[in-house]
């Protein structure tokens, strides 16, 4: 079965910029894509139809099966039970956190994102390479759940031919340190099982997502893959400023961004081969 990726689509700028990067991961793996336009009320469908048979015709050139879809309902629950139906493997989804609207704009991208158990790739107005996805930038912080996105990060890179930089936060505690060091010593091993190239640095736990943030600047990143570590959190979206600096950085870097899964066994991952 063909993999599967959606592209909710507004007919904005930014949409047409994710729409593009799940074209161009798609070409990698002959995958379908599904464009979903939620409108408030039926009488709209007839011209959102319309609409998205214009933006499936500008992309046919591109040689990727697109297939239009439109939804009665709001994007915070609609996306998510799209992604089920569709059992789709990633979510491409533009925001407009280069406009101000940064604080905003990232909470409704993450309150969005913690209604689908699907991993998303969140672009700002930034143009996907031809080549994809070359460098991706991989926090691993000291939470448990972090690990949990190296599988994605891992398929994506052998796709890309990507290399992986590993970022890891400097612990003055000798604990810390050596639970830092055990995380790197994994990603290590991780991804040497599957022939990838890694490097690793270590950078001031002070600021971490700003810190993230540069050093993925200065190794000319395409990609930012973190954890949505407050889907469970009574307070979400509004509390996540880490999460909301990352998706909208001033950089305009897409993110790669996952929930954590409650497992007992960290070997078990989403968007296997």
């Amino acid at each position: 079965m063909k993999k599967n990726f959606i592209v909710p689509y507004d007919f904005t700028v930014v949409a047409d910029i994710a729409l593009e990067h799940a074209i161009a991961t798609a070409k990698q793996l002959g995958s379908i894509i599904n464009i979903l336009n939620i409108v408030k009320s039926e009488n709209l469908i007839t011209e959102a139809s319309k609409n998205l048979d214009n933006v499936i015709a500008k992309y046919k050139k591109d040689g990727v099966e697109l297939i239009s879809n439109i939804r009665v309902g709001n994007i915070f629950n609609d996306i998510g039970l799209f992604a089920a139906e569709k059992q789709a493997e990633l979510i491409f989804m533009g925001t407009h956190g280069a406009h101000g609207w940064q604080h905003v704009v990232g909470s409704n991208a993450l309150k969005v994102v913690t209604n689908s158990s699907v991993p998303f790739i969140i672009v700002q107005e930034r143009a996907v390479k031809p080549s994809g996805y070359d460098s991706i930038v991989v926090p691993m912080d000291l939470h448990k759940e972090t690990k949990q996105k190296l599988s994605i990060v891992a398929n994506l890179a052998k796709y890309f031919n990507s290399k992986v930089h590993v970022v890891t936060p400097d612990e003055n505690d000798e604990f810390l340190r050596h639970q830092v060091e055990s995380n790197i010593v994994f990603a290590e091993r991780f991804f040497k099982d599957r022939s990838i190239e890694m490097t690793s640095a270590i950078v001031s736990s002070s600021s971490f997502d700003r810190e993230v943030i540069k050093y993925a600047v200065s190794v000319e990143a395409d990609l930012i893959a973190i954890m949505n570590l407050y889907k469970n959190s009574f307070l979400s979206a509004i509390t996540a400023n880490y999460e909301q600096n990352i998706i909208t950085n001033d950089a305009l870097i897409p993110t790669l961004i996952v929930n954590p899964i409650q497992i007992s066994n960290e070997s078990v991952f989403m968007f296997t081969t």
